[in-house]
């Protein structure tokens, strides 16, 4: 089963969920930041599937990371914490299926999944 990991409020998550609904195939829409939260193994599960640090997958733009975290050298462990309590930090849209997941920006990242 295709899951996308979405927050409504961006942009770059609305493009993600349109290029996979024209894909017309099965997913399930998570919205991560309201009804189901990450834990701290997903979390580290769903970058290990995707094959990146979460380092990469950080929004360091974001207002209260500049002011809380920008210049501390944290382990990936501490980054995956922080992410958990502060969701809005990860890069998103996510897409995962049962073995991959890619980070849909740009949408056609998502066509590594097919």
């Amino acid at each position: 089963m295709i899951k996308i990991y979405h927050n409504p409020r961006c942009k770059k998550s609305r493009a993600g969920l349109e290029y996979l609904q024209s894909k017309n195939v099965n997913f399930i829409t998570v919205l991560y930041l309201k009804d189901e939260p990450f834990t701290f193994e997903s979390l580290k599960s769903l970058f290990a599937k995707m094959n990146v640090t979460p380092k990469d997958m950080l929004r360091k733009q974001e207002k209260e990371y500049k002011a809380n975290y920008k210049d501390k050298n944290l382990s990936d462990d501490e980054l995956i914490k922080i992410m958990v309590e502060n969701p809005k930090f990860i890069n998103r849209p996510i897409v995962e299926t049962d073995d991959k997941a890619v980070w849909g920006d740009p949408p056609s990242n998502i066509d590594k999944l097919f």
